[in-house]
């Protein structure tokens, strides 16, 4: 049996007296597969109700974009590149390079509208580090960014700039035990 505890009236239409601080966290490892650690944190946090954005940056193959936003639950939703290929090199074509363009740009537009209070931005240091986006934009976007949004940022070879205006840095490494 399971009793139900009646909730004390509380007025929801007074906002709080402090902002809270919006984080910007890395996750980094020279190994891949620790995106499910990551991807765990965005599904728990969506399931309590906030509003979460996860961008794949390099991840193509399903014909999504941002238009076509895979939405799991009601409070996430996940977008890759609208590419047919996973990108693993420097060298785009230019329908490549303007649909990862396009992903930014959506990216930036809706993080400055708040409209998600988590955004992991998943690879980002490989697009980065392949010179496809700019590291400069990046440090300006997480600036200017609304005070309330936490970001999450992923990838290996984390660039050392990145790592500077980081709150929190998770350093995933393998045990080397039998």
């Amino acid at each position: 049996m399971v009793s139900q505890l009646e909730a004390t009236g509380i007025d929801s239409s007074c906002p709080p007296t402090y902002n809270i601080e919006g984080l910007v966290q890395v996750f980094t490892s020279p190994h891949r597969s620790f995106f499910t650690s990551v991807i765990a944190q965005a599904l728990r946090i969506a399931g309590q109700g906030t509003p979460v954005l996860v961008v794949q940056f390099l991840k193509g193959g399903i014909g999504q974009g941002h238009e076509h936003p895979v939405r799991l639950g009601q409070h996430l939703d996940w977008i890759r590149c609208d590419l047919p290929r996973y990108i693993d090199t420097p060298e785009l074509d230019e329908s490549e390079s303007k649909s990862l363009m396009q992903l930014w740009q959506y990216t930036q537009d809706v993080v400055s509208e708040g409209k998600y209070s988590l955004v992991v931005l998943d690879e980002l240091s490989l697009a980065i580090n392949f010179g496809l986006i700019p590291q400069a934009e990046v440090l300006a976007f997480l600036k200017r960014r609304p005070s309330h949004v936490d970001i999450i940022l992923t990838g290996p070879q984390m660039p050392q700039a990145l790592l500077d205006v980081a709150d929190q840095i998770t350093e995933i490494r393998r045990s080397h035990q039998p």
